[in-house]
């Protein structure tokens, strides 16, 4: 059975991401660099903020996301479509950050379990 290894990314809208950014940059010494990657003990985390309209949390009632790192994404999706999970049916490469796919919970909550390089 596919796991999840841990929290891949957090994600939150924003009236001004940048300034909520360098809020949490200053305010708490988080170490992110322009695209939010912060590497901790466990393995990479993305902190990002996005614009207040963004859709790639899915509904916009959804004010953040939940990104889960895992081994094998295509093991991941296939298990979660085996489990009748809504799963996105692309996928997206970022280069030099990983391959990213997409899930809605059963409260209509879209995730995000990627494979990070």
């Amino acid at each position: 059975m596919e796991c999840v290894l841990g929290i891949g990314g957090y994600f939150m809208r924003a009236a001004d991401p940048a300034s909520l950014g360098a809020w949490y940059r200053e305010c708490l010494g988080l170490d992110a660099d322009e695209n939010g990657l912060w590497r901790q003990g466990a393995g990479p985390t993305v902190f990002a903020t996005f614009e207040s309209e963004t859709e790639y949390f899915g509904s916009r009632t959804q004010q953040t996301m939940l990104n889960f790192r895992v081994r094998d994404l295509d093991a991941m999706l296939t298990q979660l479509r085996a489990k009748g999970a809504d799963v996105a049916k692309e996928t997206q490469d970022m280069e030099g950050v990983g391959r990213f796919g997409w899930a809605t919970d059963p409260e209509g909550n879209r995730i995000e379990p990627p494979r990070f390089e």
